[in-house]
Protein backbone atom coordinates (compact mmCIF):
# COMPACT_ATOMS: atom_id res chain seq x y z
CA UNK A 1 0.00 0.00 0.00
CA UNK A 2 1.39 3.40 -0.97
CA UNK A 3 1.40 6.44 1.33
CA UNK A 4 -1.25 8.05 -0.88
CA UNK A 5 -3.50 4.95 -0.61
CA UNK A 6 -3.04 4.90 3.17
CA UNK A 7 -3.97 8.58 3.47
CA UNK A 8 -6.99 8.10 1.17
CA UNK A 9 -8.15 5.27 3.44
CA UNK A 10 -8.04 7.61 6.42
CA UNK A 11 -9.56 10.70 4.83
CA UNK A 12 -12.05 8.96 2.56
CA UNK A 13 -10.75 10.77 -0.54
CA UNK A 14 -7.89 10.03 -2.88
CA UNK A 15 -7.59 13.62 -4.07
CA UNK A 16 -8.25 16.03 -1.17
CA UNK A 17 -4.64 16.92 -0.31
CA UNK A 18 -3.58 17.04 -3.97
CA UNK A 19 -6.53 19.30 -4.87
CA UNK A 20 -5.79 21.60 -1.93
CA UNK A 21 -2.17 22.00 -3.01
CA UNK A 22 -3.25 22.57 -6.63
CA UNK A 23 -5.65 25.26 -5.46
CA UNK A 24 -2.99 27.01 -3.40
CA UNK A 25 -0.46 26.83 -6.23
CA UNK A 26 -2.98 28.26 -8.69
CA UNK A 27 -3.20 31.51 -6.71
CA UNK A 28 0.46 32.33 -7.22
CA UNK A 29 0.73 33.03 -3.47
CA UNK A 30 3.59 31.45 -1.54
CA UNK A 31 2.39 28.82 0.94
CA UNK A 32 3.61 25.92 3.05
CA UNK A 33 2.17 23.17 5.18
CA UNK A 34 2.43 23.66 8.95
CA UNK A 35 0.95 21.72 11.87
CA UNK A 36 0.73 17.95 12.20
CA UNK A 37 1.43 17.14 8.55
CA UNK A 38 4.60 19.23 8.68
CA UNK A 39 5.61 17.53 11.94
CA UNK A 40 5.25 14.20 10.13
CA UNK A 41 7.72 15.43 7.51
CA UNK A 42 10.37 15.93 10.21
CA UNK A 43 9.53 13.39 12.93
CA UNK A 44 10.90 9.85 13.01
CA UNK A 45 7.46 8.34 13.57
CA UNK A 46 4.46 9.77 11.69
CA UNK A 47 1.11 10.20 13.38
CA UNK A 48 -2.30 10.27 11.75
CA UNK A 49 -4.02 13.62 11.51
CA UNK A 50 -7.20 14.72 9.78
CA UNK A 51 -6.11 18.35 9.76
CA UNK A 52 -4.07 19.94 6.98
CA UNK A 53 -2.81 23.31 8.15
CA UNK A 54 -1.24 25.77 5.73
CA UNK A 55 0.34 29.20 6.06
CA UNK A 56 0.03 31.60 3.11
CA UNK A 57 1.90 34.79 2.41
CA UNK A 58 -1.38 36.40 1.29
CA UNK A 59 -4.93 35.11 0.98
CA UNK A 60 -5.81 36.70 -2.37
CA UNK A 61 -7.74 34.20 -4.46
CA UNK A 62 -7.36 31.27 -2.03
CA UNK A 63 -11.04 30.81 -1.11
CA UNK A 64 -12.14 30.98 -4.76
CA UNK A 65 -9.42 28.55 -5.89
CA UNK A 66 -10.61 26.04 -3.27
CA UNK A 67 -14.27 26.50 -4.24
CA UNK A 68 -13.37 25.96 -7.91
CA UNK A 69 -11.95 22.54 -6.96
CA UNK A 70 -15.11 21.54 -5.09
CA UNK A 71 -14.24 22.45 -1.50
CA UNK A 72 -16.82 23.88 0.88
CA UNK A 73 -15.17 27.05 2.20
CA UNK A 74 -15.74 29.23 5.26
CA UNK A 75 -13.74 32.45 5.57
CA UNK A 76 -12.79 33.86 8.99
CA UNK A 77 -10.73 36.98 9.79
CA UNK A 78 -7.45 35.03 10.24
CA UNK A 79 -8.13 31.74 8.48
CA UNK A 80 -9.87 30.03 5.62
CA UNK A 81 -11.35 26.65 6.48
CA UNK A 82 -12.25 24.18 3.77
CA UNK A 83 -13.33 20.59 3.33
CA UNK A 84 -14.00 18.48 0.27
CA UNK A 85 -17.46 16.86 0.50
CA UNK A 86 -17.03 13.18 1.38
CA UNK A 87 -13.58 13.71 2.89
CA UNK A 88 -12.68 13.81 6.57
CA UNK A 89 -9.61 15.98 5.88
CA UNK A 90 -10.12 19.48 7.28
CA UNK A 91 -8.08 22.32 5.77
CA UNK A 92 -7.16 25.42 7.70
CA UNK A 93 -5.28 28.09 5.81
CA UNK A 94 -3.80 30.58 8.23
CA UNK A 95 -3.70 34.17 7.04
CA UNK A 96 -2.36 35.51 10.34
CA UNK A 97 0.49 37.95 9.63
CA UNK A 98 2.85 36.31 12.13
CA UNK A 99 2.97 33.25 9.83
CA UNK A 100 3.42 35.27 6.61
CA UNK A 101 7.20 34.73 6.50
CA UNK A 102 6.97 30.95 6.82
CA UNK A 103 6.34 30.22 3.10
CA UNK A 104 9.51 32.07 2.02
CA UNK A 105 11.63 29.81 4.24
CA UNK A 106 9.80 26.56 3.41
CA UNK A 107 11.64 23.45 2.27
CA UNK A 108 10.55 20.99 -0.43
CA UNK A 109 8.65 18.00 0.91
CA UNK A 110 6.54 15.05 -0.12
CA UNK A 111 3.56 14.05 2.02
CA UNK A 112 1.31 11.15 1.08
CA UNK A 113 2.48 11.28 -2.52
CA UNK A 114 2.01 15.04 -2.92
CA UNK A 115 4.92 17.42 -3.54
CA UNK A 116 4.38 20.26 -1.09
CA UNK A 117 6.42 23.03 0.55
CA UNK A 118 6.89 22.35 4.26
CA UNK A 119 7.59 24.99 6.91
CA UNK A 120 11.26 25.17 7.90
CA UNK A 121 11.97 23.32 11.13
CA UNK A 122 12.54 26.48 13.19
CA UNK A 123 9.31 28.04 11.86
CA UNK A 124 7.35 24.86 12.57
CA UNK A 125 8.66 24.80 16.14
CA UNK A 126 7.73 28.48 16.56
CA UNK A 127 4.22 27.85 15.26
CA UNK A 128 3.80 24.90 17.63
CA UNK A 129 5.01 27.06 20.54
CA UNK A 130 2.45 29.75 19.66
CA UNK A 131 -0.29 27.12 19.49
CA UNK A 132 0.79 25.50 22.77
CA UNK A 133 0.82 28.86 24.55
CA UNK A 134 -2.64 29.82 23.28
CA UNK A 135 -4.80 29.29 26.36
CA UNK A 136 -7.98 29.66 24.31
CA UNK A 137 -7.26 26.36 22.51
CA UNK A 138 -8.81 23.14 23.78
CA UNK A 139 -6.64 21.27 26.28
CA UNK A 140 -6.45 18.25 23.96
CA UNK A 141 -5.09 20.44 21.12
CA UNK A 142 -2.49 21.98 23.42
CA UNK A 143 -1.42 18.49 24.57
CA UNK A 144 -0.95 17.48 20.94
CA UNK A 145 1.12 20.63 20.34
CA UNK A 146 3.30 19.68 23.31
CA UNK A 147 3.68 16.12 22.01
CA UNK A 148 4.57 17.46 18.56
CA UNK A 149 7.28 19.67 20.05
CA UNK A 150 8.69 16.73 21.99
CA UNK A 151 8.69 14.56 18.83
CA UNK A 152 10.49 17.27 16.85
CA UNK A 153 13.11 17.78 19.56
CA UNK A 154 13.73 14.04 19.91
CA UNK A 155 14.34 13.71 16.17
CA UNK A 156 16.14 17.04 15.63
CA UNK A 157 18.17 18.09 18.71
CA UNK A 158 18.80 21.50 17.11
CA UNK A 159 15.09 22.25 17.65
CA UNK A 160 15.59 22.08 21.42
CA UNK A 161 17.27 25.50 21.36
CA UNK A 162 14.11 26.99 19.81
CA UNK A 163 11.94 25.94 22.78
CA UNK A 164 12.18 28.28 25.79
CA UNK A 165 13.54 26.52 28.89
CA UNK A 166 10.79 25.69 31.35
CA UNK A 167 8.03 25.60 28.72
CA UNK A 168 7.83 21.80 28.37
CA UNK A 169 9.49 19.57 30.97
CA UNK A 170 10.07 16.70 28.52
CA UNK A 171 11.97 19.04 26.17
CA UNK A 172 14.02 20.31 29.12
CA UNK A 173 15.01 16.71 29.84
CA UNK A 174 16.49 16.53 26.33
CA UNK A 175 18.71 19.59 26.80
CA UNK A 176 22.44 18.81 26.69
CA UNK A 177 23.15 20.67 29.93
CA UNK A 178 20.70 18.35 31.74
CA UNK A 179 22.75 15.28 30.77
CA UNK A 180 25.93 16.41 32.58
Amino acid sequence: MSEAEFFAGITGSDSDLRLAVEALRSTGQAFCVVGGLAVNHYAAEPMVTLDADFAVAADAGVAEALRTRGFAVVVFPYSINAQLPGSRLRLQITVNSRYSGFPARAVPGRLFGVEIPVAALADLVQGKIWAFQDTTRRASKRKKDSADLIRLCETHPAAIACVPPGLIAEVDELRPWRKQ
